[in-house]
């Protein structure tokens, strides 16, 4: 929505599909991160493809865009569904042990995944702040007209921006396996927990898609640990408050 105002509501398939090509890759004796990468890959180019073949028709027609990429959630959980079966799969995790806080024990896959997510983080703040192409990608944000007036190959940048997010679903869905297993329900899972995180930090805005996850997170662990009876309704209590209160997001700008 920030730079190309396209609706994409696929995201979730697509962690799907990433999370069971790694799950296939690892089982045949790849390495995990490796799979991590290739599925990544793979996955950024079904997304590619997605958005030169049927998203670029339909610039600007958000109520289509939806349909037609939600429709895209049924084709791919289902084709997932009839190439990995409907029973639920998990892998080991590619690092064991955990580590003692007091009486409090962490896994240190865990840790491992939030050191991934942080460097993923701190990499897409650099390129978006330091990087020639990261100036190309806020000024179409700004006005793609202007940018296109000057030179700059608009519909280009914005199909490398869509095969990079959709790289990370699939790279996401290979990191998730361990604690999230893969089964067709985990493509609508991911796809509200997203919905929520762009909701809550603002469309448009990286910062505050980092802010938000931060926080929903934690809501969702602390909710799981003393109301576990409320869990679910928290992170939705969090998105009813930001769109009551604050619309256009926690670091979002005025629409």
């Amino acid at each position: 929505m920030g730079l190309m105002r396209m609706l994409n509501m696929a995201h979730g398939a697509l962690f799907l599909v990433g999370a069971y090509m790694g799950l296939t890759l690892v089982k045949r004796g790849w390495n995990f991160f490796l799979a991590a990468i290739l599925s990544g890959i793979v996955v950024g180019l079904l997304g590619l493809i997605i958005e030169r073949r049927f998203l670029g028709r339909l610039q600007g027609l958000l109520a289509e865009q939806v349909l037609l990429t939600f429709g895209f959630v049924y084709i791919l959980t289902n084709l997932c569904q009839w190439v990995w079966g409907p029973v639920p799969a998990i892998l080991r995790t590619p690092v064991s042990g955990s580590i003692a806080v007091g009486d409090v024990f962490f896994p240190i896959y865990l840790i491992v995944v939030v050191v991934v997510g942080l460097v993923t983080a701190v990499c897409l703040y650099l390129f978006q702040e330091k990087t020639r192409l990261g100036s190309m990608v806020k000024a179409g944000m700004d006005n793609r007209e202007m940018t296109m007036g000057v030179g700059i190959n608009f519909g280009l940048v914005c199909s490398g921006v869509f095969y990079f997010g959709t790289f990370l679903a699939g790279f996401a869905g290979v990191i998730g396996v361990p604690m999230l297993g893969a089964h067709p329900r985990t493509a609508i899972d991911a796809l509200l927990l997203s919905l929520i995180v762009v909701v809550v930090g603002g469309m448009g805005s990286m910062q505050g898609a980092l802010l938000a996850s931060l926080i929903i997170g934690l809501l969702d662990a602390f909710s799981k640990a003393f109301l576990p009876g409320l869990a679910e309704f928290v992170t939705y209590l969090a998105l009813l408050v930001i769109l009551l209160f604050k619309p256009s997001g926690l670091l979002g700008g005025r629409t």
